[in-house]
């Protein structure tokens, strides 16, 4: 069964979204998924995901937000 866990990153500031996220994914059972809201695109974090074996997609949201979706590659 695959399960979500929810993190919510919005208007935090830096470097608090990305300790959160790190410490969400050392914990990310390997059929789960991570979906973030955050309120700007990431970049830094998708080196550290391709680095570590994760897979992710963004989606672009309202009013600035995003949602990303990371789980363990296959």
């Amino acid at each position: 069964m695959n399960s979500e866990v929810k993190l919510d990153a919005r208007g935090l500031e830096p470097p608090e979204p990305m300790e959160r996220v790190l410490v969400a994914l050392s914990q990310l059972k390997l059929d789960a998924t991570l979906s973030m809201l955050i309120d700007r695109e990431p970049r830094p974090l998708f080196r550290i995901l391709e680095k570590n074996g994760f897979d992710w997609e963004v989606k672009a949201g309202p009013e600035y937000s995003f949602e990303v979706r990371i789980w363990h590659k296959a």
